[in-house]
């Protein structure tokens, strides 16, 4: 239930769709002669579209996501790494059957790298397809072909193919991997995700050390305009958004412990 509520709930709040349904609602209000209502609307949507793409709002909101977790000095040996899904354009690579990366790609990139690196860590791909309607590939299912081309052998992959968002990334790599004590885990996925990754894996027992990658701010922005272009700036917006109400969400419904994990949580 939860899946589907957060799925819901995010689809109406999300800056974009905000403003279209805002903008809606006060179209149908003016043909029933509310115009004043009509006005309204139509400046929440304005303010919403200018704040998101004209402003560094988004990346002054994803900022203390991204600075919350350092990456750590580099280990002497490891016994595994956790990658979650998100860097794949599923809906392409089920069509095509490729391995089409996104802007979260860089989780797959490091991920290959540190494969290579530790060439007897075992390798977690954590991601199935976590959409209410759309049909694609999870990444589970398609990392094996870009990794395998990348030089990682296939027997050092761990598919975790079911999870449909982070809580399910960590419940069921756990079941998969059945970490030892004193094992050392890396976890790849994107920076801004780290606090909400961390405290899912903690929660579900499995410690596991912060590897951020996938930074989408210099940590040197400042409140301006036009900083950015429209379409980065908007999602920009919509990631920070949704990061923050995920925790947030997570930490009302005691799926993590605290609204904003840290290192010290």
């Amino acid at each position: 239930m939860f899946f589907y509520l957060s799925k819901i709930f995010w689809f109406f709040v999300q800056p974009l769709n905000l403003a279209i349904f805002l903008l809606a609602a006060g179209l149908i209000a003016s043909f029933f002669g509310r115009r004043r209502f009509f006005r309204t609307t139509a400046f929440l949507s304005l303010a919403i579209l200018a704040l998101a793409t004209w402003t560094s709002l988004g990346s002054l909101m994803l900022n203390p996501l991204e600075e919350r977790f350092q990456r750590p000095a580099m280990p002497a040996t490891i016994d595994g790494i956790v990658v979650l899904g998100g860097g794949f354009e599923g809906a392409i690579n089920l069509a095509r059957g490729g391995y089409e990366l996104n802007s979260g790609g860089d989780r797959m990139v490091e991920t290959a790298i540190l494969a290579r690196r530790y060439p007897q860590a075992r390798i977690v791909v954590s991601g199935g397809n976590g959409t209410l309607t759309l049909d694609g590939e999870g990444d589970a299912d398609t990392a094996p072909r870009l990794l395998e081309a990348l030089g990682v052998a296939r027997d050092r992959l761990i598919l975790e193919n079911r999870s449909r968002n982070t809580y399910e990334n960590a419940l069921f790599s756990k079941e998969l991997v059945t970490p030892k004590p004193g094992e050392t885990w890396l976890l790849v996925t994107s920076a801004f995700h780290m606090p909400r990754s961390i405290a899912l894996f903690a929660k579900a027992g499995f410690e596991v050390t912060a590897w951020p990658v996938d930074y989408r701010t210099s940590g040197q922005e400042g409140v301006g305009l036009f900083t950015d272009n429209p379409a980065d700036s908007l999602q920009n917006t919509m990631m920070a958004m949704r990061e923050w109400i995920g925790l947030f969400a997570y930490w009302l419904s005691g799926r993590i412990d605290d609204p904003f994990p840290g290192p010290e949580s």
